[in-house]
């Protein structure tokens, strides 16, 4: 299974630098001069980092096969990846993993299907499709996904009231009208 890495972002100067927004919590294990990764779409790579600092937090990257601003441009977007399979660390997932995972309550009552995770600056969101169609976020957090049964293949969600689309729809009740309203 294809892991990303990091998304190339925006062009850094005139010399083919690249700035990297990280989908990794070790960049410098993966990311490191002279190696190649593949890429998503695949029509874009594989792509050979030739240079690698990180200036204020960010990364930024030379590209091998990219010497310049114009070709670094056309790579915005593009994703770099690399094999796994599953994660070795307790309580850590790759998105591929929660792909496909049931979404349920406590009682079993299913919710929808988890399609993966967005990034966030906070927390990672769990990306889950609603038996009703409705695509909904849940804050990746213990609190409100206690359980994470990938062999079993469902998480169990505890979402405080209103953050499920289907809660919304249980609440079919008629507000008092204001004073003076009929």
């Amino acid at each position: 299974m294809e892991l990303t890495v990091a998304r190339i972002g925006r062009a850094h100067g005139l010399r083919g630098e690249v700035r990297l927004d990280l989908r990794t919590d070790d960049p410098a294990a993966r990311l490191q001069a002279g190696v190649r990764l593949t890429t998503v779409p695949s029509s874009a790579g594989p792509l050979t980092l030739d240079a690698v600092r990180v200036l204020n937090g960010a990364w930024y990257v030379r590209f091998t096969e990219a010497a310049d601003r114009t070709a670094v441009e056309a790579l915005r977007g593009v994703e770099l990846v690399v094999d796994a399979d599953v994660s070795d660390e307790e309580d850590a997932w790759y998105s591929h993993e929660l792909a496909g995972l049931r979404a349920e309550l406590a009682d079993g009552t299913v919710v929808g299907t988890v399609e993966g995770l967005d990034p966030s600056p906070a927390h990672d969101l769990l990306v889950v499709r609603e038996t009703g169609g409705e695509r909904t976020l849940v804050p990746f957090v213990r609190a409100i996904v206690p359980v994470v049964d990938v062999p079993g293949g469902r998480v169990v969600l505890d979402p405080p009231g209103g953050l499920l689309a289907r809660d919304a729809e249980q609440l079919d009740v008629d507000l008092p009208a204001a004073d003076g309203e009929a």
